[in-house]
Order: structure tokens, then sequence, then C-alpha cells
């Protein structure tokens, strides 16, 4: 859920630096607080894909959503992960392993990876179709990596307005971090398909068809004890927070820490997550 703006040779070096490895050290967290996801991602793959059918999973990140997909249609399909991040693709494959399930991951840039023409049944992703530079190309690349009639669905973040979670961490450290990134509208990052006009504009004219943008909302939960190391390790707080003395890390944890207490609930950290689920077809 990082939100810090960038250009795509500065994607690839965040997502595998720090950024990255944050992410592989919070797998169960993250994966516990996304499960609401799940399910719509899942049930379009089923749909679209069937029990022998092929699944691109979009920036995979640690192979949650891929290995699901490939445990919901069993071991004749096959179910490929694919993102930039060394880090969290060497985690994906050490977790298919260990659980022996049949899903591959691939380390690249879906925006510009040369996919098979026409391989797969369907594309899904969970939160990692915001960061592409040129998302127009990026998704005409995954068109041509689709079959004729297949399926596309993702989920992605609405606006801050519907995410007060997402930006609490910033609003209460902005103060001891005035360097923190200004979120630019349809920008590469968190929000950038908060615009639902924008999605179908990019999507249509990278040649997908029967475009659906709909609102999707999901209660999320995490353990409290856990809270801390979420929003000081993740997004711009937790990189900043990276390159600060002791004195200033400590008051804006305090900080922070006060800001998400009224998403505390006893041992539960608990928020509504306001996102747009999106579909559409290869035509």
């Amino acid at each position: 859920m990082d939100v810090e703006r960038s250009t795509g040779d500065e994607q690839a070096a965040r997502w595998n630096g720090a950024a990255g490895q944050a992410w592989v050290e919070a797998q169960a967290v993250l994966d516990g607080l996304l499960r609401p996801f799940e399910a719509p991602l899942l049930d379009a793959v089923e749909a679209s894909a069937g029990p022998a059918g092929r699944v691109l999973d979009v920036g995979c990140g640690t192979g949650g959503t891929t290995l699901a997909a490939a445990r919901r249609l069993g071991p004749a399909a096959r179910c490929v992960g694919v993102d930039i991040s060394e880090p969290m693709i060497a985690a994906a494959r050490e977790r298919a392993e260990r659980e022996g399930t049949a899903a591959s991951f691939v380390r690249a840039d879906a925006a510009d990876h040369a996919f098979e023409p026409g391989a797969f049944d369907a594309v899904v992703s969970r939160f990692g179709v915001m960061f592409f530079a040129d998302p127009v190309r990026a998704f005409a690349n995954l068109r041509r990596a689709a079959r004729e009639g297949a399926g596309l669905r993702f989920i992605a973040w609405r606006g801050p307005a519907d995410n007060p979670f997402m930006t609490t961490a910033e609003r209460a450290a902005a103060p001891y971090l005035p360097d923190l990134p200004e979120r630019r509208p349809d920008e590469p990052g968190q929000f950038a398909f908060a615009d639902p006009d924008r999605v179908r504009s990019i999507l249509a004219e990278s040649g997908w068809a029967d475009v659906d943008v709909r609102p999707f909302d999901a209660e999320c939960t995490f353990p409290e004890g856990e809270l801390v190391g979420y929003f000081s390790r993740m997004g711009p707080v937790g990189q900043a927070l990276r390159e600060v003395d002791e004195a200033t890390r400590t008051k804006v944890v305090e900080t922070v820490r006060a800001a998400f207490e009224p998403f505390v609930h006893g041992p539960e950290v608990r928020f509504t997550a306001g996102a747009w689920l999106v579909d559409a077809r290869a035509s």
C-alpha cells in the first residue's frame, strides 16, 4: 500500500530494495489485512479460466493471490505471478515450494515483459497496477498477453477521502517529516486510479472492452501489536524513518501511533477500505 510516486526505473530500484524487503517482512500481516479482496478475484479467475485455465496475476508481490488462484483451480491450471521486485518474487517462490502449490513466478516489469501472445485466459491484480509510468502502454502489453475474450479483473484503491486510514501516518508525521512526497492526482502511486473515468479511458485506449468500474468496500483487520511495525516500515513514512535520527524517529512513532487510536478496537486494528472493482474483456 505504498504511495510514493516514481518513474519506472525508480520503481524498480525501490521495490528491489528496502520497500520490497519491508513487504516480505510484513507478508503475514499484509496477507491477512488484504484477504477480504481475495474472493472477487478468485471468482473472476474461476469464471474466466476454469480448472485447466491460464491465469496471470499482475503485481503479485509475495504471491498470495497467485497461490490462492492455483489452489482454487487445481493442478491442471497454470497460474503465473509477475512482479518487479526480486525479494517479493523470491518469497513467493519459497511459499509455492513450501506449500507444494503449482504456481510459477516471473521477476519482470509487466508493462513491457515479452509475455507469450494470447497465453492467458484471465488477468487479475490486487493493488498491483497503479504504479505504471505509462498505464496505457502497460495495459496494452497485458492485452497482448491475453487471449481473445479473456477476462481482466483488478482491484485498485479509490481516493484518499474514501481511505482515511491510508493517509493517517503521513498526516500525523508531516510536522516532523517535511519532505514527505506530495500526492498528485493521476501520477503513479496508491491512488493513481482514484478517478473511475480515467480508468475507463486507459483500458479502452489499450484494447480492453466492456469496461465496468464499481465501488467495493471491505472491512480490514490486523493485530494491534503489528500497528507500529506496519506504519514504521510501509509507505512514505516508513521510507522516511530510515533516514532520520533516533530522536525524530521516536517522536514520529509516538505521534503517529496516537493518530491511529480511532482505528484501534481492543486487540485489533479495524478500518473500512474503499476500492474499485474493475472488469474488462480482451476484445
